[in-house]
């Protein structure tokens, strides 16, 4: 299959989050009191499309595809998804579904911009190994990262209307806020860790004739983000709330959201 024209494979998937985000929807307005084991379904079978999208275009190109803002952005949303299927198969946590769907949803629909999807100049053969590895445990961060921010977010919704007495918090099947919080600071750990590795084989990659790893703006903006999230758990395990960690998460995230893709495209070795 041409890597160029396979992606109506992701659009499925992307069809399917948009499916699975509408389902929320109704979830949400029905204060989370009815089992999601359709909502799973629906991201499971979006994963299945998602996975054979990246895997056909990997085997194409016959290399781990995440070499341009197309490939970064699904190879995200697939490492998202990931970590939430395996985080589902405990029932209680299923209801972190309804924070990923639009996630998901969005990551897609922006991923299917064609102006994102370019094709890339050869991978240097010496560094071909490790320069996959560099990108993936960096991705694979960054979805522990997102599923992070979505435990958080329903961390503070369910603090909110503990709060202020809601019916909902009494009769929804959430997870309590003590065990969504604890989902949260461990992928914001597995996370960290994840981009700690990242970094290091980065760092001794050998970039191509004329670019620097020092000043480039994705190194810049990881190093940045490495010690933004390392900040927040020293923070935490020093005395930081649980409410407040929660809005960290979301917000260091908010920030890899808004920022990503930017850097990318000043980066003269990750947008080649």
């Amino acid at each position: 299959m041409n890597p160029w024209t396979n992606r109506h494979l992701f659009a499925l998937a992307v069809v399917a989050y948009g499916l699975a985000t509408i389902y929320s929807v109704f979830l949400w307005r029905r204060g989370f009191r009815r089992h999601d084991w359709a909502n799973y379904a629906l991201l499971a079978a979006g994963f299945v499309a998602h996975t054979w999208a990246l895997l056909e275009r990997g085997l194409s190109l016959q290399h781990c595809p995440v070499r341009n803002l197309y490939e970064a952005t699904a190879f995200v949303g697939w490492s998202l998804m990931v970590a939430y299927l395996v985080l589902g198969l405990w029932p209680r946590m299923r209801f972190v579904g309804v924070a990923v769907a639009p996630l998901q949803l969005a990551l897609g629909v922006f991923a299917l911009m064609p102006a994102l999807d370019v094709p890339t100049g050869p991978v240097l053969q010496a560094n071909r190994v490790m320069e996959s590895m560099h990108a993936v445990l960096a991705l694979l961060a960054y979805g522990a990262f997102g599923l992070g921010a979505a435990a958080a977010g329903l961390y503070l919704l369910q603090a909110h209307d503990l709060k202020v007495h809601k019916l909902r918090a009494v009769l929804a099947l959430l997870p309590s806020i003590e065990r969504l919080e604890w989902v949260a600071r461990r992928l914001v750990q597995v996370g960290w860790g994840l981009l700690t590795v990242a970094l290091l084989l980065g760092s001794q990659l050998t970039p191509p004739e004329g670019a620097r790893l020092a000043g480039d703006a994705k190194v810049v903006w990881s190093v940045v983000l490495w010690a933004g999230y390392a900040g927040l758990l020293v923070w935490h395990w020093r005395g930081l709330s649980s409410r407040r960690f929660a809005w960290g998460v979301v917000g260091v995230f908010g920030f890899v959201l808004l920022t990503f893709w930017g850097t990318n495209l000043l980066s003269p070795l990750h947008h080649p």
